[in-house]
């Protein structure tokens, strides 16, 4: 009898518990069928919360959620998106690392957004309507403090290449400003790809003291003694550059082209804007202007005119720490014809403790995958994210849900995947060997990352920038070069390491020419350097000229170990219009 009633109450738990399990009985819950299910009481409050900041109006959704109207027609496409996990989209594997800005659905909210499409897709009681979610002005940060726009309209014309265009867009602030959130809105998204936008420090050179004509020609001659060349409005790899795959196998004196860094927020199809932690901010220094890098790509089919922005929301005081933005980046490698999984890497080793705080892979069309790994300098080695199906379409940025800690002296490895193959659908010639460059027909490799350094690694100013000691040393000597074939004294630049900290010495002299013609030295001395910048393979100070309402930009370009370019701008600012005086460069070679 006890065997009898101990089994049927086995029968009877086994019922209930196959209730529970059927599909869509998690779903609908006690008293609720798909019929019940409506968009006011069930559904809107799931799509407000993680689709509303793209699916609204002014975005590049094609529809809006916030409307039960807009969205209706769409209701089958929504249910198998959802079902089939592309929307909201998320390339990470979920196995690997915690994110606080994930935004996958779970499957009781699967669940109830099919039960309401199966239901008939019912609005329901408008009084079940929670309120919609507010973006002041199209702000999906809120209403910014200030609004930096472009000068004025770009034309983009109907058809032909892709353009990446600049714009130098002075702040006016009269004081450092702390920048505790920013965010890059296209004025035409059916033209736009994406927006940098950079902080220009005050001093130096801004576009706007080149006149418009003048432009193009100061860009190529920037580009004088790198690897790349203009091709119309796009920059690329020259041909006939060397190849590494393997970032590690960079020599020295190339290594600092692969350097991308500092930038104050951007935009690009999936990305959100740059907001930082209390306490963390990025800085715009006084008299800074704003550059904007602007991708054009000729889509729409005919004549489009932009106008993009960039708002900022400020800290309410000075951060405890500076957020910055780095790339992890090779640009030597080469993707050969019909590769299906080629593979390129690149490597950052921090000089200095870091908090990383957002990881954003980036690649054009043939990128398929990425990794970001770190090996620490105990011997253990951990794979920060893994995004093994990434989208050009898509280019999000991973945000831990607590910063990843990287002690100095680690080495953080970016890889990337490649698929120059017929099986990319999205591949634009298989049959061509793919090098670095702007276009979207050639590829990028970047594993770019929002970090701080830790406080109290810089003697007493917490605000100085993330200094490269390694490139910094390889300054370090005797560099001497007449300016001109014929001068009579030959110009001596002498670096030497101060701690972690690279300290210069230059020759300094004035020529006067005397009655007769002949030339007397009145002054030659050494003089200390000013602070100096160190950026990869370039270090750069500002000095004032003894001319009046003249001061001078210079930078010293690490050619080869042997071999250095200075260059020395100067530029008038007596008037509104500032004007470039014409620069001045010269090689110098190291003292064996």
């Amino acid at each position: 009898m006890m065997k009898i009633r101990i089994f049927a109450v086995m029968m009877v738990s086994l019922i209930v518990a196959m209730l529970y399990i059927l599909p869509g009985a998690q779903a609908s819950g006690p008293g609720t069928s798909p019929k019940n299910v409506t968009f006011n009481k069930d559904v809107a409050p799931i799509f407000y919360k993680s689709c509303a900041e793209c699916h609204r109006p002014g975005e590049a959704a094609p529809f809006s959620v916030l409307s039960y109207k807009d969205l209706r027609p769409w209701a089958k496409s929504i249910k198998e998106k959802v079902i089939s996990r592309q929307m909201p989209p998320w390339h990470a594997d979920p196995h690997v690392g915690r994110w606080a800005n994930d935004p996958r659905l779970t499957q009781a909210q699967i669940d109830t957004i099919s039960a309401w499409v199966d239901g008939g897709a019912l609005e329901g009681n408008p009084k079940d309507l929670p309120p919609a979610p507010q973006f002041v002005g199209g702000w999906a940060m809120g209403k910014p403090d200030v609004v930096i726009e472009m000068p004025e309209e770009y034309t983009v014309e109907a058809s032909g290449p892709d353009e990446y265009q600049y714009f130098d867009v002075a702040t006016n602030f009269k004081e450092d400003k702390y920048v505790q959130m920013a965010e890059a809105r296209p004025g035409n998204r059916k033209v736009v790809h994406h927006i940098i936008a950079f902080v220009v420090p005050p001093g130096q050179p801004s576009l706007n003291m080149v006149p418009k004509e003048q432009r193009s020609a100061a860009l190529e001659g920037s580009l004088k003694n790198t690897p790349f060349y203009r091709d119309g409005f796009l920059i690329r790899l020259k041909k006939d550059q060397p190849v590494y795959n393997d970032g590690s196998e960079v020599p020295a004196n190339l290594r600092g082209f692969n350097n991308v860094d500092d930038f104050l927020t951007a935009y690009a199809p999936g990305s959100d804007y740059g907001e930082w932690k209390q306490g963390m901010a990025k800085k715009v220094p006084a008299g800074a202007t704003i550059r904007f890098q602007v991708h054009y790509s000729k889509v729409a089919g005919s004549v489009q005119k932009d106008r993009s922005m960039v708002g900022m929301i400020f800290a309410k005081e000075p951060p405890e720490k500076l957020m910055r933005t780095r790339a992890v980046s090779n640009i030597f490698f080469e993707i050969p014809p019909n590769a299906e999984r080629h593979k390129v890497t690149a490597y950052w080793k921090p000089s200095l403790d870091v908090n990383l705080y957002s990881l954003m892979p980036h690649m054009h069309y043939r990128g398929v995958a990425m990794e970001y790994k770190v090996f620490y300098p105990d011997g253990r080695s951990e794979v920060l994210l893994d995004v093994p199906a990434y989208s050009f379409n898509w280019q999000m940025s991973y945000k831990p849900q607590t910063p990843i800690r990287i002690p100095a002296g680690s080495k953080i490895q970016v890889t990337g995947y490649f698929d120059n193959s017929t099986k990319n659908k999205y591949n634009p010639d298989p049959t061509k060997a793919v090098r670095q460059g702007e276009p979207t027909y050639d590829e990028m490799m970047m594993g770019f990352l929002d970090y701080s350094v830790e406080p109290g690694q810089f003697a007493q100013d917490k605000n100085t920038r993330d200094y490269d000691v390694e490139a910094a040393k390889r300054f370090v000597g005797v560099w001497k070069g007449k300016p001109v074939p014929d001068a009579i004294l030959e110009a001596v630049f002498i670096f030497k390491m101060e701690g972690d900290h690279l300290k210069g010495t230059r020759r300094e002299w004035d020529i006067r020419r005397q009655v007769g013609g002949e030339f007397q030295i009145a002054r030659d001395e050494y003089v200390a350097m000013p602070e100096l910048s160190v950026e990869g393979k370039t270090l750069s100070w500002r000095t004032k000229w003894n001319l009046p309402g003249i001061e001078a930009l210079s930078r010293i370009t690490l050619v080869n170990d042997d071999e250095i370019l200075f260059e020395s701008v100067g530029t008038r600012r007596s008037t509104n219009q500032p004007t470039i005086i014409v620069p001045f460069s010269h090689k110098l070679k190291r003292e064996k």
